[in-house]
């Protein structure tokens, strides 16, 4: 039978006792270090996202100072011409 997002239903009828105390400790220490890596990746994610929104900034003002050039070049050809 399914839960409400589909997943499986999962009757856990186990006493504490049934399981040691040494599988809830590596578990821990499994969860903490997948806990450890996510961070990490979460830290990279954040810088990797500065230095792009960085990039698209530094594109846009290439951008509007290329088109201004463009716009100066023009006046200036139109302004000989005359």
């Amino acid at each position: 039978m399914s839960g409400p997002n589909g997943d499986p239903v999962v009757n856990v009828e186990h006493e504490e006792d049934d399981v040691p105390a040494e599988e809830y400790d590596t578990l821990n220490v499994m969860l903490d270090q997948i806990n450890s890596c996510l961070d990490n990746l979460e830290e990279k994610n954040d810088a990797l996202n500065a230095k792009f929104q960085e990039l698209l900034e530094s594109n846009r003002q290439a951008r509007m100072e290329f088109r201004q050039q463009q716009i100066d070049a023009t006046i200036e050809s139109k302004n000989q011409m005359a």
